[in-house]
């Protein structure tokens, strides 16, 4: 993880479910925000993690099963939004993370941060979402283009790769784009990545909208501008529709604007779940 790694950034694991779960952390002390992934894995939070740890906070970047560097393996039952939350709140109370939790989620992993502040089955404080389906923004075309055939391990590559590639925008460098291909190297990562895709069922977050309507638990949307697939017209729907909820505008990044903007990202993320007034 190059220099990440000499500035208190660690990777640790522990065990949920008899799988051994892995998860990038920061900082020792301070009020626990946990951080969801989606269709990549706890790489997209690296960039702030250290941000966020010196604000007070300790960042916990969870790998789901069988993505990442966690153990196990996901299935299509096992990979839905609904199930996902349930593991969370187990992994949470395995780490005692006392609830109410900050919660931040990126992609898919913020339909299941969602699915937990309107639905539980964990007590949620704060709620930050990341370039996150919402609505009906989702399964994007390429992921379901990807499904529509048995794809050989090489298309699969290929086709994250070019993904990655477009994601990464301006930040895309060769480097870079192994480092988030690597895990999909394990054919069983590969499995648990399209059981995930093939999970992606946009009325698990449709159903949330009345929920999340009544909510007062404060939101904020953080998005990069040029994201092709969740745009930036969701996040302004959300914030207008959705009760206590701002909308921080990345210019400039796409899919994953931790990587082209992380200073900003990570300070805005700090001041939104260290301060303590709504």
């Amino acid at each position: 993880m190059g220099k990440a790694t000499e500035i208190g950034v660690r990777r640790t694991t522990v065990q949920v479910d008899g799988e051994t779960i892995s998860y990038l952390t920061a900082g020792r002390d301070g009020p626990a925000v946990l951080l969801l992934h989606g269709t990549y894995w706890s790489r997209v939070w690296l960039p702030v993690l250290d941000g966020l740890a010196h604000a007070g906070l300790r960042p916990i970047a969870v790998d789901f099963p069988g993505l990442g560097r966690s153990g196990g393996e996901l299935t299509l039952e096992t990979a839905t939004v609904p199930a996902l939350a349930e593991w969370v709140a187990r992994f949470a109370a395995t780490l005692k993370i006392a609830e109410p939790i900050a919660v931040a989620g990126h992609d898919i992993g913020g339909a299941v941060a969602q699915h937990l502040l309107a639905k539980g089955p964990l007590g949620i404080s704060r709620l930050a979402l990341v370039n996150s389906v919402t609505y009906d923004s989702w399964p994007a075309p390429h992921v379901a283009r990807l499904l529509e055939r048995t794809a050989t391990p090489d298309e699969f590559l290929l086709a994250r790769r070019q993904a990655v590639t477009t994601d990464l925008a301006g930040a895309a460098t060769g480097k870079l784009i192994d480092e988030y291909l690597e895990p999909w190297a394990d054919p069983r990562s590969r499995r648990s990545w399209l059981a995930m895709a093939g999970a992606a069922e946009s009325r698990h977050t449709l159903d949330l909208v009345p929920a999340l309507r009544r909510s007062t638990t404060p939101k904020t949307l953080i998005w990069g501008e040029d994201d092709a697939f969740e745009k930036v017209e969701y996040a302004e729907k959300f914030a207008s529709e959705i009760p206590r909820t701002t909308l921080i505008r990345v210019p400039g990044a796409s899919h994953i604007p931790t990587e082209n903007a992380p200073g900003p990202i990570a300070r805005a993320l700090a001041g939104f779940f260290a301060n303590p007034q709504p």
